[in-house]
């Protein structure tokens, strides 16, 4: 059986719209390698989750390939590289978002609209890759969300919900998966740690791991007024709209890199309906407890099962196993 004969689909409901640009930064058509881009930097959040590296190809340092080795030799690329492609090593699959009808996508993907992701293998993909792939889009289905651009800041201030940086993007529900084979845990880590993978230096994207991932599904933050926000409470700004850009005294760095900054991704993002919040910590920076602690300022207690931890949600994803 040739690799083009094992092509899988993933059907999915988009539950916002999806937000991918294109060159004239109006994000009015569908540019399928934007979602594919998300997908690939979730699937790098699963790799080091699990124990293994993957390099930024965003970032010049760190980048595979590994200069002065062959293509096909060992630690000439990161795990991702492997099934995503990289300089000198082309992506194992032909990726394509269809229709229901199987037609090529070109619009826009909005709202309440089914879709497919398509993934043709061109060369042999093994299970493992497979089981990484589906894991990856379960946990953008069920904690995350995909594209180029997710949310600036919902609104509960009336007249201000509809404009574009108040908006939700990149929320989706997986429908139908393929026949996936059940690969255990206690196989997919040593696949990602395996001495044959490149080891990056991951520098200032170590965060972005599956080990420091959290969400709260049922929630949200949001702007409430000209004088307050829950969003920025939790950022650890002045919520008064005139002081929005000035962060408190304490803990200034910490909430400097919660916020982000041009060309650099915040930590914490927040979706209105149907309401998601999921963020990053950072060991060297805030715990997971003083995370929680902030978002039970503005919420209250949180339930034992309300603020799943990446390493909850990882144990979730592989006990669900393989695809139906």
């Amino acid at each position: 059986m040739s690799p083009a004969a094992d092509v899988r689909e993933w059907r999915l409901v988009a539950q916002t719209d999806l937000w991918t640009g294109d060159v004239d930064g109006r994000g009015e058509r569908l540019i399928a390698t934007g979602l594919l881009g998300s997908i690939r930097w979730w699937f790098e959040v699963v790799v080091r989750g699990l124990g293994g590296g993957a390099c930024d190809p965003t970032t010049g340092g760190g980048r595979c390939p590994d200069s002065g080795r062959k293509p096909t030799e060992p630690g000439h690329h990161c795990v991702a590289c492997e099934l995503f492609g990289c300089t000198g090593w082309a992506r194992k699959f032909r990726f394509e978002v269809r229709d229901t009808d199987g037609k090529v996508l070109s619009q826009k993907i909005t709202k309440d609209k089914y879709f497919l992701l398509r993934f043709t293998p061109l060369r042999h993909i093994r299970p493992e890759e497979w089981a990484l792939l589906d894991l990856t889009l379960r946990l953008i289905s069920g904690y995350g969300a995909m594209g180029g651009k997710t949310v600036l800041k919902p609104s509960d201030d009336a007249g201000r919900a509809n404009p574009p940086h108040h908006r939700d993007y990149g929320l989706v529900e997986i429908k139908r998966r393929p026949a996936i084979e059940p690969v255990p845990h206690t196989q997919l880590a040593p696949y990602v740690r395996d001495d044959r993978w490149r080891r990056p230096p991951e520098g200032e994207f170590a965060w972005a791991s599956l080990s420091n991932f959290w969400c709260v599904n049922g929630r949200y933050l949001a702007r409430e007024s000209a004088n307050q926000s829950t969003f920025n409470r939790v950022l650890g700004r002045k919520e008064s709209k005139s002081l929005a850009r000035q962060l408190e005294a304490a803990d200034a760095a910490l909430n400097a890199w919660l916020a982000g900054r041009q060309q650099e991704s915040k930590k914490v993002f927040s979706f209105k309906d149907p309401p998601r919040t999921f963020g990053f910590v950072d060991p060297g920076r805030i715990s997971f407890a003083q995370m929680r602690q902030r978002l039970e300022q503005v919420w209250g207690t949180l339930g034992p099962a309300e603020f799943m931890t990446g390493q909850a949600i990882l144990e979730e994803l592989v006990r669900q196993g393989g695809g139906t």
